[in-house]
């Protein structure tokens, strides 16, 4: 892990929680044929003119793997895991998996979300904010890094934070911190898994979590979306 002073001052990690972004994740159908393990978001122009974001089903099988397909190839160069479904954004450069029984819902802010569809407080949400970074190591160590955004930007007043498990990986290149948190108040508790990273000029969030008391039972299930996480080149 490369070292470095971690400067906070960064002008779009100190709004992102002020921030009330556009769902903007259009995207161009590629040539395949569908399928129910992967959602991509496709732009549709109806009669009026008026655009709109329509989630559709692509298949992005192995075998199916084109040149058009290729940024999405980290993901996919592995076979999905069991139960789980892809979440596939070409035009704003990333990806994940999330259960399969999950369904997709409006999350203010988030670029896009997928809850459980009983559990609705199990769910995934992913955002991103301009920045003028390359790196998530230029914002700092792992440790200093995590510590920062849990007890001052996730947490409320209300709540006390508590940092778990934290682990920086490298994928294709490109860096991702991942870490575990509990955050506590009086009448409610809930964990979370969250993944961050930046490229393409942005930071990326993924937090995906579910009430603490059901934790232990839905954790590891979890831990898999978590890590699943990709930046795609756009």
């Amino acid at each position: 892990m490369v070292v470095s002073s971690c400067s906070f001052s960064c002008t779009s990690l100190y709004l992102s929680h002020k921030l009330n972004l556009p769902r903007s994740n259009y995207l161009h159908q590629n040539n395949a044929t569908s399928s129910p393990n992967t959602v991509f978001c496709a732009m549709e122009t109806p009669a009026s003119g008026e655009s709109h974001c329509q989630r559709r089903p692509l298949l992005l099988g192995i075998g199916a793997l084109t040149a058009s397909l290729h940024p999405a190839n980290s993901l996919l160069a592995q076979e999905f895991p069991d139960r789980y479904r892809a979440f596939v954004d070409y035009e704003d450069g990333y990806s994940y998996v999330y259960p399969i029984d999950w369904k997709e819902f409006d999350f203010r802010a988030h670029d896009s979300a997928f809850k459980d569809r009983i559990l609705q407080l199990q769910n995934v949400r992913v955002r991103f904010i301009p920045t003028e970074k390359k790196d998530i190591r230029d914002l700092g160590p792992l440790e200093e890094v995590v510590s920062y955004v849990v007890r001052h930007r996730y947490a409320a007043p209300n709540q006390i934070p508590t940092i778990y498990e934290m682990q920086e990986r490298t994928i294709d290149g490109k860096h991702y911190y991942t870490f575990e948190y509990v955050l506590t108040s009086r009448n409610y508790s809930s964990a979370s898994f969250a993944t961050i990273a930046i490229g393409n000029g942005r930071y990326y969030t993924l937090i995906v979590g579910a009430n603490e008391r059901r934790w232990k039972r839905f954790r590891d299930q979890l831990k898999v979306v978590a890590d699943s996480f990709r930046l795609l080149d756009i």
